[in-house]
């Protein structure tokens, strides 16, 4: 028997902003528990929320950004539910009337392009964060940072339109693009910035009725969600091929043993009894309004990818990889107005720059290398003054030292020998060196030549002239 995976995700992503959504306490991440906190974030008698406006504008980007209808009347509404990290005893949320809606954006498997569609953008604060004890040495204690409650942060709901855990993961990672270059959140899921809850169901191929879903909690990283519902597919496939029956629950994902656990039963939406809350006036904006925050995104990843393989002549994989980060497409296309050599500057970063990038798990913006520099070592390697192996070394010189790549090449004495004559010297004391290599060279052994090569450039330090050295080590092994 056949099933289909259905698959939505519900995405909640931090906004940027110094202060909480309806208080004026810092949102600055990794202080001393508690030490953020006022008598409306602890939920006290007496006070009243203020919303901030810095996250509405933040909002309407978002929705701008994924193709969602803005809407000129929305409302905020409670949300109740009781648990430790929530002081109020509820979350203010959005339920009936929205921010945004009907939105949708696009991703690429196997050359298969695929519209995911967006179902909400709402605004929400978040909840606090509970310690359980065994983190600090006592097994029986639970302790609750309320730091985090009041933050303020969208939730991204998509429609049930991916059908497997890779589709799920590529959504994830193109909606963490396209956030990022927006500039209103950082999305690091390291800090719980960009957070998210699966939900899965499996049915009969051929059937339109939905399976008995489960959500899927506790993922923090693009591997742990693809690998969640992995094995939460697996799982109900067992039970349904049994015939037992799929429970509405809520799970946790166990990455230490690569599973997921029931939590607890999967609450309804009238669970929540949703209602228009009473100290906040709806938010009303106007198409003029709106219209202004439309033209405040700029150049989103899908626009640029387009614009980079036809001006710049890459190939669409290179440009996939430059506009994933809105940093890494900055810095190439400063770098391109230095040396106008787009391919080898592209193949500069992918190879070394965003090796880095991904050793250091930081940003390009972390890494001590200018744009111009990184045109110069491509430029001094596309004119000769320095071999492919000698810019490499200056290229790591240049991050531990913050230097210009000239200043480093003049230093060291690294211009590459270019001069035939002295290339020649070499190659004549190497072949005297490697008389039986010669030989049997010459008895057809062509593989002889690559290490030939290697012992002349071992000899010159890596500055000899690859192309010559190749020319005329040739040209003598056939006298």
């Amino acid at each position: 028997m056949e099933f289909e995976t259905i698959i939505g995700l519900e995405v909640h992503v931090h906004l940027l902003t110094k202060s909480k959504a309806f208080c004026s306490c810092s949102t600055e991440f990794g202080n001393k528990p508690n030490s953020q906190t006022c008598p409306l974030c602890l939920g006290l008698p007496g006070v009243l929320p203020v919303f901030n406006k810095k996250v509405l504008e933040y909002a309407i980007r978002a929705g701008l950004a994924l193709n969602c209808e803005i809407q000129e009347y929305s409302v905020f509404a409670r949300k109740n539910y009781f648990y430790p990290d929530l002081p109020k005893g509820y979350q203010i949320s959005q339920y009936e009337l929205p921010l945004c809606k009907n939105g949708y954006l696009y991703i690429e498997h196997e050359n298969n392009r695929k519209k995911i569609g967006i179902t909400r953008v709402h605004i929400e604060e978040d909840a606090g964060k509970l310690i359980h004890g065994e983190n600090l040495g006592d097994p029986n204690a639970s302790y609750v940072d309320f730091n985090r409650t009041g933050i303020p942060l969208i939730e991204i709901v998509s429609e049930p339109d991916m059908r497997s855990p890779i589709e799920a993961r590529l959504y994830m990672q193109k909606l963490r693009s396209i956030i990022r270059y927006t500039g209103i959140s950082n999305c690091n899921m390291e800090e719980g910035s960009l957070r998210c809850d699966a939900n899965i169901s499996l049915r009969k191929l051929g059937n339109e009725k939905f399976g008995t879903k489960t959500e899927i909690k506790n993922m923090n990283s693009f591997k742990n969600v693809q690998k969640a519902l992995e094995y939460e597919v697996e799982r109900q496939r067992k039970i349904l091929l049994s015939d037992g029956i799929i429970n509405q629950e809520t799970r946790l994902w166990d990455p230490v043993n690569n599973r997921t656990l029931s939590m607890r039963s999967k609450e309804e939406e009238n669970d929540y009894r949703y209602f228009p809350d009473p100290d906040l006036v709806p938010i009303k904006l106007n198409r003029v309004e709106i219209e202004e925050f439309a033209t405040a995104i700029g150049e989103l990843p899908d626009a640029k990818l387009t614009r980079f393989i036809q001006e710049y002549n890459l190939p669409k994989y290179d440009a996939e990889v430059l506009v994933s980060e809105k940093e890494s497409a900055i810095f190439f296309e400063e770098a391109v107005k230095f040396h106008n050599n787009p391919k080898g500057i592209s193949n500069w970063m992918m190879s070394e720059l965003l090796r880095v990038v991904n050793e250091k798990n930081c940003n390009i913006g972390d890494i001590s290398i200018k744009p111009e520099w990184l045109a110069k070592i491509v430029e001094l390697i596309d004119k000769g003054t320095i071999s492919g192996k000698i810019g490499k070394e200056v290229f790591k010189t240049v991050i531990e030292e913050y230097k210009n790549p000239e200043t480093i090449i003049k230093e060291r004495g690294l211009v590459q020998i270019s001069d035939e004559k002295a290339v020649e010297k070499v190659i004549d004391e190497v072949l005297a060196e490697n008389p039986d290599e010669v030989k049997r060279f010459k008895s057809g052994e062509s593989k002889l030549l690559g290490y030939l090569v290697g012992q002349t450039m071992k000899k010159t330090k890596g500055k000899a002239n690859p192309g010559i050295v190749n020319q005329l080590l040739q040209s003598k092994l056939k006298e």
